[in-house]
């Protein structure tokens, strides 16, 4: 196995919840290994959960797209290295980052989420209430799992969710590989004249939100406010909904582990991390490219070398995880990469705990009898997206 692989391989799952089986192979005979980037670079890709973090840490290795090499295609076609955007802070590297997260990391404290705890389970409880309304079945992903992330996220930022509809189809189009590409050009059009149009309303006239804050002390130009919840916005709102809504599924497939959390309610925060860990729906756009010649397993990655890391293999490490494979809200998770590691590690990661806390109990305690409507295989599913997830979840009570 000494020959590169192709970046296709690790976007081929096998079941519904598992990373592809190539990764169990990898991960026990080169964790580091070569692999062809869609552009035709000899890269890397990382399978074991030591050098996950390794990678994500070191500061030689750099998250600029002026450098990079991307892992994987966007609707068939090369993503090309392009020149920074201001205040889109994911592909800067330090102190550039370090500048614009610092103007949001008071937003996303444990404690300030918090706060948002009664407004989350608020938000949950009247998608609830739209659910019983459509009735038995419904699909959980459009009445609930998406208007609850969309919901709880817009009021943090200050998007004024009674106009969702200027903006919200635009994430799930981005992450969508099978979406009309000028419908998502049209949308991400809209969406940025939309966040530009706020952003001169709460100059007018503030209110209690972090578009406010940043506007009246944040010292950003409109461009770089705009990208800013561009974000917040593309990063927060699918991840969220995707976790919510595979969670569910898993759950609902995993009967043992659904009697298991509503015999005991008290698990549901480290159910929660364990199906952060197990599903890792964030899977294939995080990698890091060398800015010298590190040496790594062994190995010399050469300057210029982008190396992906594979966050669902890294979680799925037995010389990490106990039988990894499993689902088991028993399970001690702590140090699970399903929000990444080092400097870029996921900003809003208290603000998603809220939500799912929200949401997975909401749903338990609403519906004692909830279950999947459709056969387990015929749940659709959006595997070669960035954000794994499922189309929709039809479900029974």
């Amino acid at each position: 196995m000494s020959d590169a692989i192709s970046f296709e391989e690790p976007w081929t799952r096998t079941h519904q919840f598992d990373p592809p089986a190539l990764f169990d192979t990898l991960r026990e005979k080169r964790p580091l290994a070569k692999m062809e980037y869609p552009d035709g670079h000899i890269g890397w890709i990382t399978s074991s959960y030591e050098l996950a973090r390794k990678v994500l840490s070191d500061p030689r290795f750099s998250h600029s797209t002026e450098i990079g090499h991307f892992p994987v295609t966007h609707r068939g076609q090369v993503m090309p290295n392009h020149p920074r955007i201001p205040g889109m802070f994911i592909h800067m590297d330090p102190p550039d980052h370090t500048h614009y997260r610092r103007l949001l990391t008071g937003e996303f404290t444990a404690r300030r989420a918090g706060r948002l705890t009664a407004r989350a389970e608020a938000v949950a409880a009247e998608q609830i209430d739209v659910m019983r309304e459509h009735g038995s079945p419904a699909d959980l992903v459009k009445n609930f799992a998406k208007p609850l992330s969309l919901r709880v996220l817009s009021e943090l930022v200050g998007l004024p969710y009674d106009e969702a509809d200027r903006y919200g189809h635009a994430p799930t189009l981005l992450h969508d590989p099978d979406a009309d590409p000028q419908e998502a050009v049209a949308a991400m059009g809209q969406a940025a004249a939309f966040f530009a149009e706020v952003i001169e309303r709460r100059r007018r006239e503030p209110q209690d939100d972090l578009i406010s804050r940043l506007v009246t002390g944040g010292g950003l130009t409109s461009e770089e406010l705009c990208n800013v919840v561009t974000l917040l916005l593309f990063a927060g709102y699918e991840t969220t909904e995707s976790a919510l809504a595979v969670g569910v599924f898993a759950l609902l497939h995993h009967r043992d582990q659904l009697a298991a959390l509503r015999a005991d309610p008290s698990k549901l925060d480290a159910a929660i991390e364990e199906l952060l860990r197990y599903l890792t729906v964030n899977q294939y756009d995080t990698y890091r490219t060398a800015l010298e010649d590190v040496e790594l397993n062994g190995e010399t990655v050469k300057k210029g070398d982008s190396v992906t890391v594979s966050l669902p293999a890294a979680n799925r490490d037995p010389a990490k995880f106990t039988c990894p494979a499993e689902l088991d809200i028993d399970r001690e998770t702590s140090g699970h990469l399903a929000f990444g590691f080092g400097v870029h590690q996921c900003l809003g990661q208290n603000l998603a705990r809220v939500q799912l806390r929200a949401g997975f109990s909401a749903l338990l305690n609403a519906f004692p009898e909830l279950g999947l409507a459709v056969d387990f295989e015929e749940v659709p599913l959006r595997l070669k997206g960035s954000v794994f997830a499922v189309k929709s979840l039809p479900v029974s009570w």
